[in-house]
């Protein structure tokens, strides 16, 4: 079973709290998943924004299975189910949608193999297509493609709308966004004072736990953990999980190491928000 099929069944058998917060451009669900108790700090962990990265899917899985120790966390493992589902199974995937939409998505992909595919079913790159700087990446497209396409306006797809809502509805005390790869963790997006030394202290916290970096990338923007700074002035993480050396898409056998690094990491976030 592949990493979008074993969200699905964890997610029918999990016996906490879940919900689907919305759907894909295909219709598929898009499943949270509960841990610890609503008292105390929340956050919200999302993974596998970006369709190739979707080990960061099966890592949440293992994050769920180990809980928190204080604090709440909602995790939504599968952020772009569509993209997933089409970077592992390409032409299976397309095979169950309608053939102008498989005929589209060919022709941005330039051909059969779309193992490398980073964006939805709009073939947009939902980690750009938040209103932060939107479109001011110095990596940025404007026309469809496998990676980089801005879409057409901010939350024009309705994945990043239902990521939207349903931090505005959770309203939590930080985020954590799970991609690959590099074993760096981005935390800065034009914070200052206080501000910025919380989300300082937090992300070093994080990287000594990981053994990560600690930094951030210029020219990168329109992103969740940028909207989630910007917006709503909470600290936010992009944890880049997964050896540089090791090639895109990750596969099954880099889990173990990335897990033993990162499993704990929603844990401990909590606790350190508990003592701020």
């Amino acid at each position: 079973m592949d990493a979008v099929g074993k969200v699905y069944r964890f997610y029918e058998s999990y016996a906490g709290e879940k919900q689907i917060v919305g759907r894909s451009v295909c219709g598929q669900p898009l499943v949270a998943m509960f841990a610890g108790e609503h008292k105390g700090p929340q956050i919200i962990v999302q993974c596998a924004i970006h369709a190739r990265e979707w080990i960061t899917a099966l890592l949440a899985l293992e994050q769920l299975e180990r809980g928190v120790l204080a604090g709440g966390a909602w995790f939504l493992p599968l952020t772009n189910p569509d993209g997933a589902a089409l970077s592992i199974r390409g032409e299976a995937f397309l095979h169950t949608v309608p053939p102008c939409r498989a005929a589209f998505l060919r022709r941005v992909n330039g051909g059969e193999d779309f193992s490398l595919w980073k964006a939805n079913a709009n073939a947009v790159d939902l980690n750009v297509n938040f209103p932060a700087d939107w479109g001011r990446g110095i990596s940025n497209v404007r026309i469809p493609s496998p990676e980089n396409y801005i879409g057409p306006s901010p939350f024009s797809e309705p994945e990043t709308r239902a990521l939207r809502d349903f931090t505005r509805q959770i309203l939590p005390a930080a985020t954590l966004s799970f991609h690959t790869k590099g074993e760096e963790i981005y935390w800065y997006y034009g914070q200052s004072g206080n501000r910025l030394e919380r989300d300082r202290a937090l992300a070093f916290a994080l990287a000594e736990e990981t053994g990560y970096a600690a930094g951030f990338t210029e020219g990168s923007c329109g992103g969740y953990k940028d909207w989630c700074i910007r917006e709503l002035g909470i600290p936010s993480f992009t944890v880049e999980v997964g050896r540089d050396a090791a090639a895109h898409p990750l596969q099954d056998g880099e889990l173990p190491q990335i897990a033993e690094k990162n499993v704990r990491l929603p844990s401990l976030l909590l606790e350190l928000l508990a003592y701020e």
